[in-house]
């Protein structure tokens, strides 16, 4: 069954996002004050040094406005909102900077400041933010003023020049800062948006490449000593030489002076600058590594473990070719963080696969052979939710009873992977007990179901829909059914009608109707050469369409196909339906026989 996953959209959840670690080991320990606000002008954090310079605590400030808390003229008046060019880089989601504001503090003292801001980025959409990273600085303007206009013109002058220029280094060094911060938390969410270890990979590189460095490795370590290079990116439209350097590398063998083979042995992060790169590899790895970096020419190279000490699934490397822009200890940091993140993802990419590849197995195992049952003709199909999603417990089955009626259930049960493939078996075999010997309503059937499920099966909610075909071998044949909350049975005709049975519904299963409460049954005569459709909604479900439109499309296909071959027919409803559905499907079909000729008869 679809499960929607949300994820929440609050900011303060952003920032925590990108590493707390890192916000307390760095915003939190610089001395220049840092605002985070929302993309209405709220903050939504501050640091220490911010505080001191508001003269706030953080507690009393999370939530104000910025500009109408702090933003003044000369004068000490608010300045106007349409005049504000912090507001209007956060409505057009663009950096912005201010030399000459002043800030109102908390103890009523005004003080010149210069800020600068930097957007974050989020994936909540095209063209929303979710807000900004503000720095701002004291200015020594307003301090001067008194003795410096006696001091000579171009002793003042030069100090001036002196205090610009640090100034902007110094806003420069902390614009970089924000950078790291937004492109952490911008990974974060990238990460988060998959559980296929090719597929995170594969993003993170489209991140990484060109926002931090030119190329980048990813190299996963494949039982003790195997090693997999897995992912290779660099500048769009170039390659590193003829060579494919992905694919299997040479074991990783003892510890070398070679940062690869060192942080795949368990070594922690390494960066190298342009003398250590010509140090002579020493295994056939560093051999390996070292004619790739000279093939993209490296000029700095940073290479972390991917995940922890205790659990390294593997290593990153980044590389810059512009020997006037190598990396430095800030960058180190930043990529190391990234590389924590990134092992956790695969780690928990692998322990997922591994959960559901036996899910998988179990449930394929557990669903039953299709009886021969006189002249009708069964076909089913079951097909696995896509990778990345997790296999549900969707379930057909179909027996014969002990009168010689035909019984035939599809259902799904309420659950993800292992838990829902134990409850689908246990269901599966407590509903033919019930079913086997009794004759009357399908409703009653399912009413002792329900009864029974909560005192003997680990299963909370099911949905499902048990039909019984009575009718002698050369018919005629009517259909007996109810549904416990399950999409109703699709009946096509040998005239061309296609008609949705939508009598006999009821609630799902584990909604306890209590004593008073009975099971709806219905019933419906089938045709001569018709065709009974049981199907689970991950037939019909698709993202971004209703249910409605998904019963119009399985109505429309199934029509198109139903004078195929039933084998025929199965194989090209699920091929036919839009793709786009993260569930799995249960199929399971019936096609009674034509009409007997008088010869036949």
């Amino acid at each position: 069954m679809v499960e929607a996953l949300r994820s929440g959209g609050e900011h303060q959840r952003r920032l925590s996002a990108a590493q707390p670690a890192l916000w307390q080991q760095v915003a939190e320990q610089l001395s220049t004050a840092i605002a985070v606000i929302d993309p209405a002008g709220r903050i939504v954090a501050v640091n220490p040094a911010a505080e001191l310079l508001l003269n706030r605590p953080a507690a009393s400030v999370q939530g104000q406005d910025l500009h109408d808390l702090c933003h003044r003229d000369p004068g000490g008046a608010l300045v106007p909102r349409e005049c504000c060019p912090l507001l209007r880089a956060l409505a057009e989601r663009r950096p912005a900077r201010g030399d000459d504001d002043r800030c109102l503090r908390g103890d009523g003292r005004l003080i010149p400041i210069s800020w600068s801001a930097t957007p974050l980025t989020g994936d909540d959409g095209p063209g929303v933010s979710p807000g900004m990273v503000v720095l701002i600085v004291e200015t020594a303007a307003d301090r001067r003023a008194g003795s410096e206009r006696a001091e000579r013109a171009e002793h003042a002058e030069h100090a001036e020049r002196v205090e610009q220029a640090e100034q902007a280094a110094h806003t420069r060094a902390l614009e970089s800062l924000a950078e790291r911060l937004t492109l952490v938390a911008e990974i974060t969410d990238v990460l988060g948006q998959t559980l296929e270890v090719d597929e995170a990979l594969a993003r993170l590189s489209r991140v990484l490449v060109p926002r931090l460095a030119d190329w980048a490795a990813v190299d996963l370590r494949v039982g003790t000593r195997q090693v997999h290079r897995v992912a290779v990116t660099g500048p769009q439209g170039r390659d590193a030489g003829q060579e494919d350097w992905r694919g299997h590398l040479p074991p990783v063998g003892e510890t070398t002076h070679s940062p690869l083979v060192q942080v795949l042995n368990g070594g922690g992060p390494v960066l190298q600058d342009r003398a250590h790169l010509d140090v002579a590899p020493e295994s056939p790895l560093a051999d390996v590594h070292s004619a790739f970096l000279g093939a993209t020419g490296a000029a700095s190279v940073i290479t972390v473990p991917l995940g922890s000490r205790r659990q390294l699934t593997g290593a990153l490397t980044l590389v810059r070719t512009d020997p006037a822009r190598p990396f430095d200890s800030g960058d180190l940091d930043v990529v190391s963080d990234v590389g924590r993140r990134v092992g956790l993802v695969i780690d928990n990419a692998r322990r997922f696969g591994r959960q559901r590849a036996v899910a998988e197995a179990m449930q394929r195992n557990l669903l039953p052979s299709l009886p021969a049952h006189g002249r009708f003709q069964l076909a089913a199909r079951y097909q696995p939710a896509p990778p990345g999603s997790q296999v549900g417990g969707d379930w057909y089955d179909a027996f014969p009873l002990r009168d010689g009626s035909l019984a035939l259930v599809i259902g799904d049960v309420v659950g993800h992977d292992l838990t829902a493939a134990a409850g689908m078996a246990q269901l599966h075999g407590i509903l033919r007990s019930l079913a086997w010997d009794h004759s009357g309503p399908t409703g009653a059937v399912v009413d002792r179901l329900d009864d029974a499920m909560h005192a003997i099966t680990m299963v909370r909610m099911a949905t499902l829909v048990l039909a019984r075909v009575q009718g002698p071998e050369t018919g005629p044949w009517t259909l007996h059914w109810t549904s416990a909350g399950h999409p109703p049975p699709l009946l096509l005709t040998p005239d061309g009608n296609a008609q949705y049975l939508e009598a006999g519904q009821g609630l799902i299963l584990g909604t306890h109707l209590g004593a008073g409460g009975r099971r709806p049954s219905a019933a419906h005569s089938l045709p001569p050469g018709s065709t009974l459709l049981l199907y689970t909604d991950g037939l019909i479900e698709a993202r971004g369409s209703d249910l409605d439109s998904g019963l119009g499309r399985l109505r429309r296909h199934a029509l198109a196909l139903a004078h195929e071959p039933l084998e025929t027919l199965c194989d090209q409803l699920s091929v036919r339906m839009p793709p786009g559905s993260t569930d799995d499907v249960a199929l399971l079909a019936l096609r009674l026989p034509g009409a007997l000729t008088a010869g036949e008869a």
